[in-house]
């Protein structure tokens, strides 16, 4: 599993992902912050940026709040 921190930008013209630093990204998304959308679509474009299904994507922390904490669990080959 790997853990990330990231800077949302709801409501943005275009979806873009800028990494930051390691851990750190940046995201805009095409969605308002209303009702979960903005939360929503950050699920799709991380999970589509990082090759994983939607449903190994989830915020851990911040929700309301346009810094995250997300967490990614990545596939394992054996």
């Amino acid at each position: 599993m790997v853990v990330i921190h990231v800077k949302t930008i709801p409501n943005s013209k275009r979806v873009e992902i800028k990494k930051l630093g390691e851990n750190n990204y940046s995201v805009r998304l095409d969605r308002p912050a209303v009702d979960g959308k903005a939360n929503f679509r950050l699920i799709q474009v991380l999970a589509d940026y990082f090759n994983v299904p939607k449903s190994s994507v989830g915020i851990v922390k911040g929700l309301g709040s346009r810094e995250k904490i997300v967490s990614i669990t990545m596939a394992t080959s054996q």
